[in-house]
């Protein structure tokens, strides 16, 4: 599949799709998109043949498809229940992933619950080789976890536990949300050299062929994200999407942007119209 350097893609089913969303990939291509975040963040309710569905369309189509897990994980909760429904609710993103071609499973990895982080981080860690064993065992073989930077202070995922994750593990790559880094920082991403540390860090410790971002214009308080707006509000909210565009073409990234403002596919649209005008 050759795809763009740098390609864009919506959050979920396009709003102005009538259509269900595994059958979104012939309406994204018509709108130059060539990205697809399926979403199953309330629960892996696809099943087999909508899935493969999907897949054969998407690469009839060329759109890259990944897919975003349930919000109901906790690599690191306090309860054990809790981390085995966790596994389990990655086991079937797993294996919902392979059936749709999805080449990243996106989840946020669990909360800090008044610990020490690096004590959080490790329990995480322990829970990872459990999952890993367990994809073995149910003889799940295409499938890359991507955790995701996370946007409250209060969560796991800040840039250098992502990035500590997947470097301790195989079958694990980053998610990056930078509006996620954005709102957690109280507002650190202002202009274009406001991104250096994140790609630094990326680049020294991770050997990254593609990177999967999402990115939106995102209000936050002193505890980090509060609410999505849309590309059009940036001024009043940033961050700001021609800063990431210019850091990516300018070190020479292949990426995939999903968009997550509220309007993911119109938005994304207008993504891609000012990375095109930057190139």
């Amino acid at each position: 599949m050759m795809l763009p350097k740098i390609i864009f893609g919506p959050a979920g089913k396009p709003i102005d799709f009538k259509g269900r969303a595994f059958e979104s990939s012939s309406y994204l291509k018509e709108h130059d998109l060539h990205a697809f975040e399926y979403q199953s963040t309330y629960g892996v309710k696809i099943g087999e043949k909508s899935a493969k569905i999907l897949k054969k369309q998407s690469k009839k189509e060329n759109i890259l498809v990944s897919m975003h897990g349930p919000y109901y994980i906790n690599l690191a909760s306090k309860e054990e229940e809790k981390i085995d429904k966790s596994i389990e609710r990655l086991i079937a993103t797993a294996r919902a992933g392979e059936w749709m071609g999805a080449y990243r499973l996106v989840f946020h990895p669990g909360f800090y619950s008044n610990r020490k982080p690096e004590d959080v981080l490790k329990i995480a860690k322990q829970t990872i080789k459990r999952l890993l064993n367990k994809c073995e065992e149910e003889a799940i073989e295409n499938f890359t976890f991507s955790p995701e930077t996370t946007g409250k202070r209060s969560q796991l995922g800040n840039i250098d536990e992502i990035i500590s994750i997947c470097e301790n593990f195989d079958h694990f790559e980053p998610t990056i949300d930078f509006a996620h880094i954005h709102a957690r920082g109280r507002g650190i991403l202002n202009q274009k050299e406001d991104y250096n540390c994140i790609f630094s860090k990326l680049e020294d410790n991770l050997d990254i062929d593609r990177l999967h971002c999402h990115f939106t214009t995102i209000e936050y308080t002193h505890a980090g994200e509060r609410k999505h707006h849309t590309l059009a509000e940036e001024d009043k909210y940033g961050p700001y999407i021609k800063d990431l565009l210019l850091n990516l073409i300018e070190n020479d990234w292949k990426a995939t942007i999903i968009c997550e403002t509220p309007l993911i596919d119109q938005d994304a649209c207008r993504m891609r119209e000012i990375y095109e005008s930057l190139i």
